[in-house]
């Protein structure tokens, strides 16, 4: 059973808030709101690590350039 509250909302010029009820606070300071079928989700704002960031990556159909083309070995070199 979902417990429901009714919160005011409170009209700034062109800003709309409302004050989210303790038993429903977020523990983050950002959320991502969007709106599906006429209703707002709120959901806590959750950075994506770097490994899913490359995981979510398309592939590279690229060749790299070789960059070590023409430099001498790393055996050969003599200070």
């Amino acid at each position: 059973m979902t417990t429901e509250y009714r919160v005011k909302l409170i009209q700034q010029g062109n800003i709309q808030t409302l004050s989210i009820p303790e038993e429903l606070t977020l523990s983050t300071s950002e959320v991502i709101i969007r709106q599906e079928d006429g209703k707002l989700i709120i959901e806590p704002y959750k950075k994506k690590s770097l490994l899913e960031v490359f995981a979510n990556l398309d592939d590279i159909d690229e060749d790299f350039p070789d960059v070590d083309e023409g430099l001498l070995p790393l055996d050969d070199i003599e200070l």
